[in-house]
């Protein structure tokens, strides 16, 4: 798997999924996760993702490889 620059991930860009769907919001990049904005989750709770889900980041969009379903499904729940 290729490295990828993650430089371009900043706070608050909106996530979706490769249908289109929103994901969340970007809270921080944590090494090789995001991790996403409390304020923007269904449960009230912090989540990461992999980055390597990323697939572009085109303004302050980040679209992903998955859908926004499967997303969900790959959430890490911060401790």
């Amino acid at each position: 798997m290729a490295e990828h620059d993650h430089s371009a991930i900043k706070e608050h860009m909106n996530i979706i999924g490769a249908d289109g769907v929103h994901v969340g919001t970007v809270d921080h990049l944590d090494g090789e996760r995001i991790k996403m904005a409390k304020s923007d989750s269904v449960d009230g709770k912090h989540h990461y993702l992999p980055a390597g889900l990323v697939a572009t980041v085109e303004g302050d969009t980040i679209r992903l490889s998955a859908t926004g379903a499967t997303a969900v499904d790959l959430f890490e729940e911060a401790e």
